[in-house]
């Protein structure tokens, strides 16, 4: 396992997310989940990030029970204030000794405001809530180790709560990936950090799977440069090629992912220029057909009065071997029971309004609809 230097910490190159961990009957497959913590303790992996509002609420308890079986020593534990969801933040203080009893922990090495992006920044910064002062207060006893910040947000956001906190926040969490390096700008975002000193902590590595698997004719590019290697260690490699990159959060939800990725990093293998640039290529190819950039993380699903499948949903309508504007042909809903179809949404707009993407979700889906022949 390669390890970070940070501040007096080694940490595991790969962190272990836990936004999407095995299922089993609707609910986190405990059993496959511990067996999947032993083996990244045993290869080296030290660091797992979890949140309040990961499955359902569900992530930190089963996290805390799984990881209190272990020397305290072993593993640093990171987890974050939900203030994607605005209603939290009269809640600060309640959510967080809420969460040292979920995770069975009496600190946390690492602690995040969740998603700071335009939606929410105001509130983060409200003295009338007061939630920057009391996270505050909660590092100088000590029960933060380290405080951070994940976003989601535009430049100007980012800039905006780097200074309002100024200085305090010791790392940022971003999402950074070889698609979104231009799409959703993460090169600049970079260079913003680079400017405030605070270290780069990446997200969404695989952009919730999409680039996990890529179509042949993208893979036969990549092919012809590295033989052999797979699309989720191109999108490692990629971002080993970044010398700030500290800490790269992975997702895994079995025993095959966990390994491989373990495997990948054994050792550090930047890209070239031209491995680099195929990417890019790629990536420019990609966002210029009919995609959307949903990373399958649910804070939609949790919102939704109606409990559509939001992501899945998605992720029909921006088939890639469809045009943009083709109609859609009903058979590619017809698996759906009729309750889940993107007809039933509402328009009620509570989706978009903790989408960390920005999407549209109830325009997509009624031109969905729409265009179903």
């Amino acid at each position: 396992m390669i390890y970070k230097k940070f501040q007096d910490m080694e940490l595991s190159a790969l962190g272990m997310g836990c936004m999407r961990l095995p299922r089993k009957d609707g609910s986190i497959d405990e059993e496959a989940v511990e067996r999947m913590v032993q083996y990244a303790l045993d290869h080296g992996v030290n660091y797992f990030d979890t949140a309040w509002g990961y499955h359902d609420g569900q992530s930190e308890p089963v996290m805390g029970r799984i990881l209190k079986r272990h020397p305290r020593e072993r593993f640093y534990v990171a987890t974050k204030f939900p203030g994607f969801d605005v209603k939290n933040m009269e809640r600060a203080q309640e959510i967080f000794e809420k969460q040292l009893e979920r995770l069975q922990v009496d600190y946390f090495d690492f602690y995040l405001f969740h998603n700071v992006a335009e939606k929410n920044v105001d509130a983060f910064l409200d003295p009338k809530y007061g939630v920057v002062d009391y996270l505050l207060e909660q590092k100088r006893q000590g029960r933060i180790r380290h405080l951070g910040f994940s976003a989601h947000g535009d430049l100007e956001t980012i800039r905006r709560f780097l200074e309002a906190c100024n200085g305090e926040l010791e790392f940022c969490q971003l999402q950074v990936n070889w698609l979104d390096w231009t799409f959703q700008d993460a090169r600049a975002k970079l260079e913003l950090l680079r400017e405030f000193h605070v270290p780069l902590w990446v997200m969404e590595p695989v952009r919730g799977g999409s680039l996990a698997v890529l179509r042949e004719e993208y893979m036969s590019r990549l092919e012809a440069l590295r033989p052999g290697v797979s699309a989720p260690e191109w999108a490692f490699r990629f971002l080993q090629s970044i010398p700030e990159v500290g800490m790269i959060l992975s997702g895994m939800s079995n025993d095959e992912q966990l390994a491989e990725n373990i495997r990948t990093f054994e050792e550090e293998k930047p890209l070239n220029e031209a491995e680099w640039d195929a990417l890019q290529k790629i990536a420019a190819d990609m966002t210029a057909a009919n995609y959307l950039p949903c990373t399958a993380c649910r804070y939609c699903m949790e919102q939704c009065p109606k409990k559509l499948p939001i992501p899945f949903l998605l992720e029909l309508y921006s088939d890639p071997c469809r045009r943009p504007g083709e109609p859609i042909p009903r058979g590619a809903i017809g698996f759906l029971a009729p309750e889940a179809r993107p007809d039933q949404c509402i328009g009620c707009r509570a989706c978009e309004a903790v989408c960390p993407q920005n999407i549209a979700v109830s325009e997509v889906l009624a031109d969905f609809t729409g265009r179903l022949v």
